[in-house]
């Protein structure tokens, strides 16, 4: 492999990294959302563990 299939390498895989990151961070809102929002039930929004900000 030359170095411009390394810099390509390097570059696509820092991308996949970054869009992984991004879902994931998503992905944990929306749980938190689910688990934690208007449609939850009181006693899952007063749980601790799943709602640590106690909304």
């Amino acid at each position: 492999m030359n170095r411009r299939e390394a810099l390509i390498s390097t570059v696509v895989l820092l991308l996949c990294a970054g869009l992984f990151t991004l879902f994931t961070d998503a992905e944990l809102r929306l749980v938190r959302w689910v688990n934690c929002g208007p449609l939850a039930s009181a006693a899952a929004r007063a749980d601790r563990i799943s709602c640590p900000d106690g909304r």
